[in-house]
């Protein structure tokens, strides 16, 4: 019971969720999160922490970047929580454009000094 409530908790963020929304994309840098996100890279890595500690997230490093990916393996709740909160996030207007605002970053990403 104890980790379905953290599993749970760690929804109760706009940010988070917004974050889950844009791993659905596939894999992305800490960077990459803090330009669509338009926050600093303290407020977004303890994002990541919280969704990391709960299960929601798996991370990686490669060099000095930290990357992000939702965890592909998992308790059944948490499968069927992100398929269907992937569902119903998609359709809310600040999900589009935070994933236009990642199409976007991505097509300029050569810039950037993680790319």
């Amino acid at each position: 019971m104890r980790q379905t409530i953290h599993l749970l908790k760690a929804l109760n963020d706009e940010t988070r969720l917004r974050i889950l929304a844009l791993l659905v994309q596939g894999e992305l840098c800490v960077c990459d999160l803090m330009a669509v996100l338009q926050m600093p890279q303290s407020t977004v890595s303890r994002h990541l922490a919280v969704l990391k500690n709960a299960g929601w997230v798996t991370d990686r490093r490669q060099g000095l970047w930290m990357y992000y990916r939702l965890a592909d393996e998992g308790a059944p709740l948490l499968v069927d929580l992100q398929r269907l909160m992937m569902t119903h996030l998609s359709d809310l207007a600040i999900i589009k454009q935070d994933r236009e605002r990642l199409g976007l970053y991505m097509v300029d990403k050569s810039r950037n000094a993680c790319g």
